[in-house]
């Protein structure tokens, strides 16, 4: 058995010392101490879009998770799900192979967290997804098992991963169903994003937008909730796969979203609005912002340049939360000093194929691409899910999925408190302190809510 290799607790996560400079090498298990949102400066990567290109009075910031280790935020929920397994006993290198279930990035993040750590890898994923995540999951040392059916058929994926649970020597990085990806976004996303959203307007978050594909980011609400409580939260899906909206279920372009259940980390307390998105919309917006900045500058009378800090930035459902922040901000009034914030789960290095494929389907980009995608959207795919016969369907949808994957009632009861999130949640302190033991080192412990 090889030697435990130490990472970060979540609060060193959370307030990553900018002293702390990243290995020249990828895979420098170096590395894991730079997951988190902050950059070289010890800020949050977070950009403010320009008001000119989203038409709102409100403020809206994107965070940036391009930066992160492997490209992609969700290298963080990965290495969280394989620390806490580490510290519990259940995983250990020379001994187990990390099986990490994914339709987007986690699948990157696992092969990677893996690779530093000394772990086999596979990664189990639909077929259709881009050319560039196969080759990044390979680039790490990663196996590919890819199940068939499209980009979000994620039911498919989690009986393949049924399938590796018959070894105990597979350990599964399960991040639909394990709360280790709660932590992270409630604890590190969340804050990360409070503390942004401190520096601008009134300080306050008036709205938290994001599509969930694990939903694990949307935890991120329950942080921001806990500090304002007024604060909405919207989950965004592509109009083609409209689960959480009304039960339905369809293939989509948004690939790492939309995945066809109500996720067990869902905690769908906290979830105030269900927004629908065209997925053509956000690879024709990708489209403008990546690669047609010139025609969007014209468009919008800004000067030459203005955009050219954007590229490089997003990916396609990077596109889809900006544009459902966007419509979140029409539809509740938003005004200047407000606050609406999202998530840019990777950058535009994962997407050149579907961009020419694009290009393919459609043909020559044109202006009237910008007016229907930035300004457009149906305020009628906006639902209201509060009201708690809304709460009642969304239970019993969570229920029927993840009762065939041998969870209680009791624990699926369990969830429809919220004092079973918090609960979880408390864990952090005590998952810290044990690692700090491991590590044979002190750590610092913030106060419970860092931003005033």
């Amino acid at each position: 058995m090889t030697t435990l290799i130490p990472g970060p607790t979540y609060e060193e996560m959370l307030h990553l010392s900018p002293r702390r400079a990243a290995a020249l090498d990828e895979l420098d298990p170096a590395n894991l101490f730079h997951i988190s949102w902050r950059g070289a400066d010890g800020g949050i990567r977070c950009e403010v879009l320009p008001k000119e290109l989203t038409g709102i009075e409100a403020n809206l910031l994107v965070m940036v998770g391009r930066d992160f280790p492997s490209g992609s935020h969700k290298v963080g929920p990965a290495y969280a799900t394989l620390m806490e397994g580490e510290l519990a006993g259940e995983i250990a290198p020379g001994v187990n192979t990390i099986i990490g279930p994914s339709t987007g990035n986690f699948g990157i993040g696992t092969a990677y967290v893996s690779r530093l750590k000394g772990y086999s890898a596979v990664v189990i994923m639909p077929e259709q997804m881009s050319a560039e995540r196969y080759q990044r999951i390979r680039q790490y040392g990663g196996q590919l098992d890819l199940t068939p059916g499209s980009e979000s058929d994620v039911i498919l994926v989690l009986e393949r991963t049924e399938e590796y649970k018959k070894d105990p020597r597979n350990k599964i990085l399960a991040q639909f169903e394990l709360l280790p990806n709660y932590r992270f976004h409630r604890y590190v996303t969340g804050r990360s994003a409070l503390e942004a959203a401190s520096l601008h307007g009134n300080g306050r978050i008036a709205a938290f937008v994001g599509a969930p594909g694990s939903a694990g980011t949307l935890a991120a609400g329950d942080e921001i909730k806990a500090q304002f409580p007024d604060a909405v939260v919207c989950a965004l899906e592509p109009k083609e796969c409209s689960t959480l909206f009304n039960c339905g279920r369809g293939t989509h372009r948004i690939e790492g979203i939309g995945d066809k259940m109500v996720t067990l980390i869902h905690n769908v307390l906290t979830t105030d609005y269900v927004a629908l998105i065209h997925d053509e919309d956000c690879v024709m917006g990708l489209d403008l912002l990546e690669c047609r900045q010139p025609l969007v500058e014209r468009i919008l009378g800004m000067p030459a340049g203005s955009l050219q800090r954007l590229r490089g930035l997003f990916g396609v459902s990077g596109i889809c939360n900006i544009l459902g922040a966007i419509r979140m901000a029409r539809f509740l009034g938003l005004g200047l000093g407000d606050n609406v914030v999202t998530i840019a789960t990777d950058g535009f290095d994962r997407y050149p194929s579907v961009l020419a494929n694009l290009a393919e389907r459609k043909g020559p980009t044109e202006e009237s691409w910008f007016e229907n995608i930035f300004r457009g959207g149906d305020d009628g795919e906006i639902l209201d899910v509060r009201p708690r016969e809304q709460k009642e369907r969304l239970f019993r949808y969570k229920e029927e999925v993840w009762s065939t994957f041998h969870y209680s009632q009791a624990y699926l009861d369990g969830m429809k408190s919220q004092s079973f999130w918090d609960a979880e949640f408390d864990k952090v302190g005590a998952i810290d302190e044990a690692l700090v033991l491991q590590r044979g080192q002190s750590v610092h412990r913030a106060l419970p809510h860092p931003v005033g």
